[in-house]
């Protein structure tokens, strides 16, 4: 029989590491299927909050933030390109030429976990590749409206949300909820609220607490 168990994925779609964790974690996951049932929730985290509506050039402001030269950046956006490519995510990280405030896609993708789990999952996979992968704006109303169409939802609705305030809410909450849990880094893998993974472990370490928390 199988065990039942519940994730709450805190990310960003703006995070590169977000992608390689969700990609490893489905990895994962696919491993343990004949054991361990999971419902997936993701769940709300901006890297940057308070970034302009342009966007800012992502050298200058890894530059900023991190204080790592174009030297560092360029070594960790290839360990990045290879961690995703080891887990079949394409980096294209010469495209990602800026940095955009993400909280319309985390309203979205509040709306998507509201029409079900397969519908979250595949937004929020296609707002990464977007984003990681084809170089497009995740803060572009007309890019979210397109690729909400693109897995599915609503194409009309989509825009109705993005137009007005709806979700911000409860996005809110749920972003300051996490952060008082401590949460501060992401991914941030939860499992049943109470067991906290961190970054973007490779499979087998993914493999190994579920099986754990499948058994316990």
């Amino acid at each position: 029989m199988k065990k039942h168990l519940k994730i709450d994925f805190v990310s960003d779609v703006s995070c590169p590491w977000c992608a390689v964790g969700l990609a490893s974690l489905q990895t994962a996951l696919e491993r343990v299927a004949g054991q361990v049932a999971v419902e997936m929730t993701f769940q709300p985290f901006e890297l940057n909050p308070q970034m302009v509506p342009e966007g800012e050039d992502t050298t200058e402001h890894l530059a900023k933030k991190y204080g790592s030269t174009p030297e560092q950046a360029a070594a960790i956006r290839e360990t990045i390109r290879a961690r995703g490519a080891e887990l079949g995510f394409t980096f294209n990280l010469d495209k990602r030429s800026r940095i955009y405030n993400t909280f319309d896609a985390h309203r979205l993708l509040h709306w998507a976990h509201l029409e079900s789990a397969e519908r979250q999952l595949a937004l929020k996979k296609a707002l990464l590749k977007a984003y990681f992968t084809d170089g497009e704006d995740p803060s572009d109303h007309a890019v979210l409206v397109r690729v909400a169409g693109e897995v599915g939802l609503d194409k009309v609705q989509a825009k109705a949300i993005l137009d007005s305030d709806t979700f911000a809410a409860e996005v809110r909450e749920q972003e300051q909820f996490f952060l008082q849990q401590g949460i501060h880094s992401v991914p941030a893998v939860v499992i049943n609220g109470r067991h906290l993974i961190s970054g973007g472990q490779p499979p087998e370490v993914f493999e190994q607490a579920l099986l754990q928390l499948a058994a316990a």
